[in-house]
């Protein structure tokens, strides 16, 4: 990048590059700190990843902040996905046909991985305060979008950008990026007595 994506240099970018974004953004003092946007990281392998990240979209935007949201391999049909844009926030959906990765040959899994990063370039060049990446861990794993422009995308942020990352099995430099870190553990799920996802509850 052109850019001077340094901290302490006067740049409005963060930097994970040499250190992770919670160290660069300490570097500055708690008081700077409270007003520039943080990384969130909701993981693990319990419900309610991709329900808090959705929650704090529709915070942002009750005040007043402007806000996307990235849905990697998901279709766009969830139910919050309408209300969203009603708010005012840009939703984007990765896999608009809503097939499984395994169900791709070659050729469309690399047509998804092209869509996919187009979207997270794009998102990068929005004016919001909040980005949020839906399933970014997964997506990052399983190489349907370009790992170093997901990277460079999260640590080389404006200052005041929150973003929100969601998945299980994050990479560990979102783990060292992550100002917040939130594991999801399954204690209890309807799914092991049968009960099948439900329209406004589970989407």
């Amino acid at each position: 990048m052109s850019k001077d994506t340094r901290r302490g240099t006067g740049s409005a970018y963060h930097d994970c590059t040499e250190r992770n974004c919670s160290d660069a953004a300490q570097a500055d003092g708690a008081t700077a700190r409270f007003y520039q946007g943080l990384v969130h990281l909701y993981c693990g392998e319990g419900k309610g990843k991709t329900t808090a990240a959705m929650g704090m979209a529709i915070r942002a935007l009750g005040r007043g902040k402007r806000v996307a949201v990235i849905q990697f391999s998901k279709d766009g049909t969830s139910g919050e996905v309408e209300q969203l844009r009603k708010l005012g926030a840009v939703v984007r959906a990765g896999n608009p046909d809503g097939r499984f990765l395994r169900e791709l040959s070659g050729d469309e899994r690399a047509a998804l991985r092209q869509r996919q990063t187009a979207l997270l370039e794009d998102a990068r060049s929005l004016d919001v305060d909040m980005l949020v990446l839906d399933e970014a861990c997964f997506a990052a794993r399983e190489d349907v979008v370009d790992e170093e422009l997901l990277r460079a995308t999260v640590c080389e942020r404006p200052n005041h950008r929150e973003i929100v990352i969601t998945g299980r099995n994050p990479l560990p430099w979102m783990l060292d990026a992550a100002d917040y870190i939130t594991e999801m553990r399954c204690i209890r799920h309807p799914y092991g007595r049968g009960i099948a996802a439900r329209e406004g509850v589970e989407y």
